[in-house]
């Protein structure tokens, strides 16, 4: 594999995969109070949805795509809605079992949800490496820095949620 096209596998699935994290840790504090959890959950979950639609369309209007991309465009978005549906509802299924899992089960649930988010980051690559075959070389640079911009904001906010040492 090319490193350009190592480099676009790694923006992609850094713009979506910090997005299943973010449900998950309210997700995870949510189990230790079943009663609340459905309502949290399905909170986290549309704040997760217009998260996703703000992106597709900040994306959408960054990347500058053309008429003649909005195809290989919306194969994109639509990839990106069902990662998030499909997290989703796997979060919902694990929340709605949380009272009664063993921790084996509990595991589990949180491998199928690792390995449902990996798929759907693989299906979005590939979507997005033929959306990126498309495009313009001016277009395919601006791309490139609008990934790296996002993945250097993404780092710079998991640095200061961190706690600092000895703080608890």
């Amino acid at each position: 594999m090319k490193p350009f096209s190592q480099t676009l596998i790694r923006a992609v699935s850094a713009a979506v995969l910090l997005a299943p994290l973010a449900v998950a840790a309210p997700a995870l504090a949510a189990e230790q109070a079943p009663q609340a959890t459905a309502g949290k959950a399905t909170h986290a979950m549309k704040k997760q949805e217009s998260r996703v639609e703000t992106r597709i369309a900040t994306l959408h209007k960054e990347l500058r795509i053309t008429p003649a991309q909005e195809a290989q465009w919306n194969a994109v978005a639509q990839i990106m809605r069902d990662d998030v549906k499909t997290h989703d509802d796997l979060v919902a299924a694990k929340h709605a079992k949380a009272a009664t899992m063993s921790a084996t089960d509990d595991l589990n649930a949180y491998a199928e949800i690792a390995q449902a988010h990996a798929d759907g980051v693989k299906k979005l690559a590939a979507a997005f490496q033929t959306l990126y075959a498309s495009m313009s070389d001016s277009q395919k640079k601006l791309t490139d820095e609008v990934f790296r911009a996002h993945k250097r904001r993404m780092r710079a906010e998991m640095h200061q949620q961190q706690p600092a040492a000895g703080a608890q």
